[in-house]
């Protein structure tokens, strides 16, 4: 099976890992991923990231030119890219930059020209209800039209997909999983602890993630104001605007000398931070407002740190903003989005049972293993391909 996929996202290697155990799966796979030759990561300012050649085995990275270099829907590719297709003749084509993407446009009609007669393929994380207008709705209807499957990133996004009028196949997984190999149950490590100030008795709550208002944060200061008498440390790893008035909101409720700021922490390096939590929280809040059909603003597309938090066996807490109340099913506790008093209540159930808190880490342990590790994504990506190529 020659499968080739389409995407910025794997320019960094990290991204890579359930395609490189896709191309191990059985010994007739081949997977080569095209990726931009260059390519402005978001919010990064006058960064260019210039890819290079990536081979192991039967998995292989090969840049491509192209002519956007910063936006995932203008993305489209050079004339190198019809060499490639013409020497590999992929049986599957997946362009990971949703329904409406040029590069995804192209990727069909190549495949056309050069009566590949591969299987089209796209995936997508959007989950918001929207209108699109001329020519953007033609190029759409295109995409839609010559689409033999699809992959959709969560629940919400399948059924916006359904509403646009596709019947065809969909398979609902996230985009990335789960290394299980950095991302397991470590003892809390003592010198982290002294470092950041922990006591062995401190019942550490704890955030990973962008310091934004849709994130939820300040109502984790709130729930966490009406837990003054007990003896618990607020763990927050990341960055964003919205730090300034974290603060100011903890310091007026007298919890100011609980929150632990820890930023610029390689991703590779986040499992030890997960395990000094006694319990990871991730309190997402919906953002957007209808006009007309369309939806503007963000609700929670996956919660990523949700299963990195899993697989380290640490339970989590998490609203019910977007796909999280599908990703934790019964593995952890779910609560209404803002909801200052459920949460709390969350909080509290696991701070007097340390039973309960030991049997969420098993059940989300266990689903993750299951559902989403790399492995695991994997092999879904196989079944689904193979189902594709069967029709």
């Amino acid at each position: 099976m020659r499968i080739l996929v389409v995407s910025h996202t794997y320019i960094v290697d990290i991204n890579r890992e359930k395609l490189k155990i896709l191309a191990n799966l059985a010994p007739d796979i081949e997977v080569t991923v095209v990726v931009p030759r260059r390519w402005k990561p978001g919010g990064v300012q006058n960064k260019i990231i210039k890819t290079q050649i990536y081979k192991s085995g039967t998995f292989r990275v090969i840049p491509v030119s192209n002519f956007s270099q910063n936006n995932q829907g203008l993305l489209v590719f050079g004339k190198d890219l019809i060499k490639l297709l013409k020497q590999f003749r992929p049986q599957i084509i997946q362009v990971e930059q949703g329904s409406k993407s040029l590069a995804y446009t192209e990727l069909i009609t190549l495949n056309k020209l050069l009566n590949l007669k591969a299987k089209n393929i796209f995936f997508t994380w959007w989950n918001l209800p929207y209108k699109l207008n001329f020519p953007v709705s033609l190029l759409e209807f295109y995409n839609l039209q010559n689409t033999d499957g699809i992959i959709a990133g969560n629940l919400a996004g399948a059924e916006i997909l359904r509403q646009r009028g596709y019947q065809g196949i969909i398979k609902v997984m996230p985009q990335l999983g789960v290394d299980e190999s950095v991302f397991l149950p470590t003892a809390k490590n003592s010198e982290l602890l002294n470092l950041l100030g922990i006591k062995s008795t401190d019942f550490v709550v704890g955030f990973v993630g962008r310091f934004v208002e849709e994130k939820g944060l300040l109502t984790l200061a709130k729930a966490l104001a009406e837990l003054k008498g007990r003896d618990c440390k607020w763990l927050l790893v990341g960055r964003g605007e919205l730090r300034s008035q974290i603060v100011e909101l903890a310091t007026a409720s007298g919890i100011n000398d609980r929150l632990i700021w820890v930023e610029s922490v390689p991703h590779e390096e986040v499992y030890k931070y997960i395990n000094l939590m006694n319990v990871l929280v991730l309190p997402s809040e919906t953002s957007y407002k209808f006009k007309t059909l369309t939806a503007i603003g963000w609700k929670e597309q996956f919660g990523h740190v949700l299963i990195e938090a899993m697989a380290c066996k640490v339970p989590v807490i998490a609203s019910d903003c977007g796909e999280i109340p599908h990703v934790i099913g019964d593995a952890g506790l779910v609560f209404p989005e803002g909801n200052i008093e459920a949460l709390r209540d969350c909080l509290m159930q696991l701070m007097e049972s340390a039973e309960l808190a030991a049997d969420l880490g098993k059940r989300g342990y266990n689903r993750v293993m299951v559902d989403y590790t790399n492995t695991a994504l994997a092999r879904q990506l196989l079944d689904f391909y193979q189902e594709l190529l069967e029709c």
